[in-house]
């Protein structure tokens, strides 16, 4: 394995488990000079961060504007740049996936939508698009005095396949691709380059989850098996290295095939 990263500074969001836990793992691999592991859960950031050489773990709820700034501000101030972010923080709606999975076992139409409370709306659209407004914004300001950044966003595909009774959470999710590719088109043009990874099914804690219904339902016989955070987190530190270098304002759908999107 290369060292793409070797001398440069990084900071993953939702570093505490899953996908960002892999791309912290994965940076320090590759010899990233010093990484900040952020996740709303500062003891699983610190299981991760421990034992990895230039990792350092801290709690950060990306829903918060003044958390993500201060997280930001702290690793400018410490190392003088920030030259890598990898937004991995998300979440799902557990609430709704019971019910998904309620109507299909009892054959019935999935009805979330008119259930679907303000609270379980604004928690949803609080991490996931208000986050990525946060975190990007961020990176973005500490990026541009030295015109020179990589940022990676990680999407979800169910952006393009909008899942029946998921309407909240694909909506978050186009929000991060929209917004994501609104800013690389600004940035690019000052050396920094924003890309998105759009996973489809991926065996993380938050899938595992998930009700047994809905994780069978995932398994296509025409399609790769799920994928593990691994490999989701070799595509976002391809888009994060100089061998993406020609690209910005990507959305690279890594569903295993079970569908494609122009």
């Amino acid at each position: 394995m290369g060292l793409r990263f070797a001398g440069k500074v990084a900071l993953v969001t939702g570093a505490g488990s899953g996908i960002g836990a892999a791309v912290a793992r994965g940076l320090a691999a590759e010899g990233a000079e010093a990484i900040v592991a952020a996740d709303l859960d500062a003891a699983s950031a610190q299981a991760v961060a421990a034992g990895l050489a230039g990792v350092r773990a801290v709690a950060v709820d990306v829903a918060d504007a003044g958390e993500v700034d201060r997280v930001v501000d702290e690793v400018v101030t410490e190392h003088g740049r920030l030259d890598v972010v990898v937004h991995a923080a998300g979440v799902d709606d557990p609430s709704a996936k019971q019910r998904i999975a309620d109507a299909v076992v009892a054959g019935e139409p999935v009805d979330v939508t008119p259930h679907l409370t303000d609270a379980a709306w604004r928690r949803v659209m609080a991490v996931n698009a208000d986050g990525t407004f946060h975190v990007l914004r961020a990176a973005v300001r500490a990026m541009l005095p030295r015109r020179s950044g990589a940022i990676v966003a990680v999407g979800s595909s169910s952006v393009f396949d909008t899942p029946t009774g998921y309407p909240h959470y694909a909506a978050s999710k186009a929000a991060v691709h929209a917004f994501s590719q609104g800013v690389a088109k600004e940035v690019v043009v000052h050396g920094i380059r924003v890309n998105v990874v759009a996973p489809g099914p991926t065996a993380t804690g938050m899938a595992a989850r998930s009700p047994q219904v809905l994780k069978d339902a995932l398994t296509a016989a025409d399609a790769l098996p799920m994928a593990t955070p691994e490999q989701i987190a070799a595509v976002a530190l391809f888009l994060a290295s100089d061998d993406a270098a020609t690209i910005a304002g990507a959305i690279m759908l890594a569903n295993g095939g079970r569908f494609t999107a122009a």
